[in-house]
């Protein structure tokens, strides 16, 4: 068994920075975008077809599977992102959905 003293200096555990934890995933490539997951496809197209179809229980469909689906994708970024940039902006999309959400219920 050896000591912290007795090591060799190369056989240090690098600790990794704040722009590693910030941008980098679990294999070190610099991750910011991605391809887009179920719940993010879902959700743009619901939204894109909410401004084509016309008014009434179609579009308030499509709006809560929107929200549904966006909400899912900004929850799993939160708690699962690969890093802490893709977390961040997983919070981001969820307050903004609880925002928008919030405003679009008082008018």
């Amino acid at each position: 068994m050896t000591s912290q003293l007795n090591r060799d200096p190369k056989e240090a555990v690098k600790e990794p920075t704040l722009f590693d934890r910030t941008f980098r995933d679990s294999e070190g490539n610099i991750v910011i975008a991605q391809m887009p997951n179920l719940p993010v496809l879902v959700g743009l197209t619901a939204t894109l077809l909410q401004f084509v179809l016309p008014s009434g229980r179609i579009q308030t469909a499509l709006g809560l599977v929107a929200f549904g689906a966006l909400f899912t994708w900004a929850w799993q970024e939160l708690f699962e992102g690969v890093n802490y940039f893709r977390r961040a902006l997983g919070l981001i999309g969820l307050v903004g959905l609880i925002v928008l959400g919030l405003n679009l219920a008082s008018v």
